[in-house]
């Protein structure tokens, strides 16, 4: 009787009633589970040289954390989890502008702690893959595992056009989706849907770019980079890495 009374003031002090900071933290959680499912599949591929891993596993997790992503947060957040998406949001006043730069901040800080996680648990595979140099272009680079980098020949245009193409596809997709007027997803089955829409525009369109369709996911990331070690080179356009 005792502990029970103790654990229901514990969680009465714990709990948190403003709803910007609940919407916050929810944010927050969502996109970290997204981001660091998804570098992780990608630093299990690169590291060990695509024996445990390969583009198939990347695209299958990375689809997979989407639908964690918006289980964990869509009751509070709505589980946005990236800037684009928020911005469709806010013009379609489904959602305050007042919002929109705190969640891009969340998001992106998210983000990089995503990718500080990633590293640590991959820490040793990525320097002994790397032969203990942090490269972002040579057959050893290792930047790829947190950003997104155009493949060879791919010029800026090309890789601005199919950001623009991939993520409106996206989005369309998901406001498609979340329309009431269609014909209806059961319900609690629209995350599954929408991590098969991301899976299939993965599969389509994913060998230019790397298929970010998320600021967040690609800028979080790319900061922890530069930070880590591996320079200013993060953020030049890199044709021709391989």
């Amino acid at each position: 009787m005792g502990t029970t009374s103790f654990l229901t003031r514990v969680r009465g002090l714990l709990r948190i009633r403003n709803q910007l900071v609940r919407e916050c933290l929810a944010e927050l959680l969502s996109t970290f589970v997204l981001i660091t499912i998804t570098l992780g599949t990608a630093a299990q591929k690169v590291t060990f040289f695509e024996t445990k891993g390969n583009i198939i596993t990347s695209y299958v997790g990375s689809a997979v954390a989407v639908m964690v992503g918006i289980y964990t947060a869509g009751g509070i957040s709505g589980a946005h989890m990236n800037p684009a998406f928020s911005l469709a949001m806010c013009l379609i006043e489904q959602f305050p502008w007042w919002k929109f730069p705190i969640f891009v901040v969340v998001q992106t800080l998210a983000s990089f702690i995503s990718a500080g996680v990633v590293y640590i648990l991959y820490y040793d595979a990525i320097w002994h893959y790397s032969n203990g140099t942090l490269t972002v272009s040579g057959p050893r680079e290792t930047a790829s595992i947190f950003a997104t980098y155009p493949a060879d020949n791919i010029s800026i245009a090309n890789g601005f056009l199919d950001q623009v193409i991939g993520t409106g596809v996206l989005l369309v997709g998901v406001m498609g989706l979340m329309d009431a007027r269609n014909k209806p997803v059961p319900k609690g089955l629209e995350p599954v849907v929408v991590a098969l829409l991301v899976l299939s525009i993965e599969c389509s369109m994913g060998a230019n770019c790397g298929c970010p369709l998320n600021p967040a996911r690609d800028i979080g990331p790319r900061l922890f980079t530069y930070v880590a070690g591996w320079g200013p080179e993060v953020f030049r356009w890199v044709e021709g890495r391989g």
